[in-house]
């Protein structure tokens, strides 16, 4: 069994536990035939939704102790046995690095930032546009800065330069933990864990914050969410390690062959959940990662077709809620809503 330990730096670039090959010029060489015949329908023909977020609901805590709300991609809402976080938030129109042009949103977000309800910490897992919306993190931090966040090594630079003010960031390396309390003292261990992956908001920063998936243990649930990440031995050793999980996020989206070493993609999900545990050690699978950017080759709706094949075949429960929808997650329950089929 792989050991977990903290990240590795050479110079000013962190490493991954493993090796691991990023695009750089030849794979663009490569990927550029690629786009140039894709025939996909990598966006919808038409505008998504409208999905909208009944901000009433969060005046209830949820009865099960556990309610996810997805906002498409990684961008969720947890609310854990009396602590609610915010993950990887993006309210930006476009994952990009300007305003004008890239990944556009497939769907507006389902509720302004200020209806928010009251968050008791903001997680981010690493610096990529479509993890970290610059636009969403300055419109957070002056409307909240007495707001915490959690962030890998080196991140807290790029945030305190979107406006967050100094203090209120807590770093993490990997296997290093901290507890976020709840508006009446409720507590949540919040455990940095390994991926496989990169960082860099350019080409010629690449590497120099840290990457990371999180582990959260309530008082009654305890979650893995994998962030981004390509497959390594190292999911059994977190599983083996913190597990068991009730509820598992791992991305499917943005994926293809060329770059299988810094995402999973549907089968890679499947893998990574298995090695993890399966059911009995990591609970239901939640697919993440898809439905809001179009940031590969394949059709948009590809990730959640596939995967949901191949969990019928092995019989994987699944947590796939509608965007914006607060669900309740309650112990070995499947949700399967089928939202994207209706989006033609």
């Amino acid at each position: 069994m792989r050991k977990l330990e903290r990240a590795k730096k050479d110079g000013r670039r962190f490493l991954n536990p493993v090796t691991t090959k990023v695009g750089g010029f030849s794979i663009m060489m490569k990927v550029l035939p690629l786009y140039l015949r894709n025939r996909e329908d990598r966006e919808p023909k038409r505008a998504l939704g409208p999905f909208q977020t009944d901000k009433q609901l969060y005046d209830k805590a949820p009865e099960s102790g556990l309610r996810v709300t997805w906002f498409g991609h990684s961008s969720e809402l947890v609310e854990i046995d009396g602590v609610t976080v915010l993950i990887d938030p993006v309210w930006d129109e476009r994952a990009a690095p300007v305003s004008f042009m890239g990944p556009k949103r497939f769907f507006a977000p389902t509720l302004p930032l200020d209806e928010l309800p009251a968050l008791d910490a903001v997680l981010i897992s690493h610096d990529h546009y479509d993890h970290l919306g610059k636009r969403t993190v300055q419109k957070l931090a002056k409307m909240r800065p007495e707001l915490r966040w959690v962030c890998p090594l080196s991140v807290a630079k790029e945030l305190h330069g979107f406006g967050v003010p100094a203090g209120r960031v807590t770093e993490l390396d990997w296997t290093q933990e901290t507890v976020v309390r709840g508006q009446c003292g409720e507590e949540l261990l919040v455990t940095a864990v390994p991926g496989r992956h990169f960082s860099g908001r350019s080409l010629s920063n690449r590497f120099e914050t840290l990457w990371t998936g999180y582990v959260l243990a309530g008082g009654r649930h305890k979650i893995y969410f994998g962030a981004d990440s390509g497959f390594w031995d190292g999911f059994a050793a977190i599983g083996e390690a913190y597990g068991p999980f009730d509820l598992t996020m791992l991305e499917i989206g943005a994926f293809h062959e060329l770059w299988r070493d810094i995402h999973l993609g549907p089968d890679g999900a499947v893998e990574a959940y298995e090695a993890l545990g399966g059911e009995e050690r990591a609970g239901v699978l939640m697919p993440i990662h898809w439905g809001l950017f179009n940031l590969a080759l394949h059709g948009w709706r590809q990730p959640i077709e596939h995967i949901s094949e191949v969990a019928a075949e092995k019989r994987l429960k699944m947590f796939v809620p509608e965007p914006g929808q607060p669900t309740e997650f309650w112990p070995g329950q499947e949700v399967r809503n089928s939202w994207w089929r209706k989006s033609f």
